[in-house]
């Protein structure tokens, strides 16, 4: 794995993301990203976790030129993006972390107002479809529209208020997504769930922002094949999710809390910035 950190220069964020079997579309994905990057008021690295492929995902990566960003490869043997992005999480070092999709389905201009966020001390930032202001561009079937609905009413009875779990652009405070990946077990496509839950049990507050996501081809994803295991992971989630509720008023009280607030470190003189969208989301 190269080295993507500097003694002198470490990241201040580091961007996860998975990929299996995306050779052909992660040299585009990670262009974009490594373009947008370096335009962050913070020190990025990016690192590809190589979740199991069988194609030349990880020559892309290792071939990949130096530039102002750099690019780290990690392999993770057991395919599953929730086993990937654990993985990843759990590699980092960074004050902040996150991870976005091989295909940047989410239009990276929502980095901008993730970053100011998480400087004004907000743990979690995560990309909302579900939001007043989102643009989504989606092709999808009848049969996933309806799986999609069905995905979002249980995902309520563990999260209610969030309004999408599933787009694939979250960041965090780094130290609360090292201690909320630990527990992650869900390896599939329901693993954000399972993620976001930790984090709120760990005390953290979940602010969404609006993105322009657009639906693009080439998704592993099916509904008849993969529908079953992901309603099976909602329920061993919420099972697991009201178990530890009922613990949660036997938590010790040093238990380290991360509500907003808790992890601010990025500041210019002492004034938070926030990025003019943050700064409207922030207001409502």
């Amino acid at each position: 794995m190269p080295n993507i950190r500097s003694a002198a220069h470490p990241p201040v964020i580091e961007i996860i993301i998975p990929a299996r079997n995306e050779a052909n579309r992660l040299p585009d994905g990670l262009a974009a990203l490594c373009e947008k990057a370096a335009t962050l008021p913070l020190r990025t690295a990016i690192l590809v976790v190589d979740s199991a492929s069988t194609d030349s995902t990880a020559d892309v990566v290792r071939q990949w030129p130096a530039g102002p960003v750099p690019v780290g490869l990690l392999r993770c043997d057991r395919p599953g993006k929730g086993i990937a992005v654990r993985t990843g999480l759990l590699a980092t070092q960074a004050p902040f972390v996150g991870f976005c999709d091989a295909d940047m389905a989410t239009d990276l201009s929502a980095l901008d107002v993730a970053v100011s966020f998480l400087a004004a001390g907000h743990p979690l930032v995560i990309g909302s479809r579900g939001l007043r202001g989102s643009v989504v561009e989606t092709r999808s079937s009848a049969l996933r529209g309806v799986g999609a609905t069905l995905f979002r009413t249980m995902a309520s009875w563990i999260l209610p208020g969030t309004a999408d779990t599933q787009c694939g652009f979250k960041f965090f405070a780094g130290p609360l997504a090292r201690t909320a990946v630990r527990s992650l077990r869900t390896a599939g496509f329901a693993f954000d769930v399972e993620l976001l839950a930790a984090c709120l049990q760990l005390g953290a507050t979940v602010t969404e922002i609006p993105v322009y996501w657009r639906d693009i081809a080439g998704s592993t994803f099916s509904v008849r094949r993969h529908s079953a295991a992901v309603f099976r992971d909602l329920a061993s989630i919420w099972l697991r999710s009201r178990i530890l509720d009922s613990r949660s008023a036997n938590r010790p009280a040093d238990l380290p809390g991360f509500a907003a607030g808790s992890w601010a470190i990025a500041r210019n003189g002492g004034r938070e910035d926030l990025h003019p969208l943050a700064a409207g989301v922030a207001n409502t």
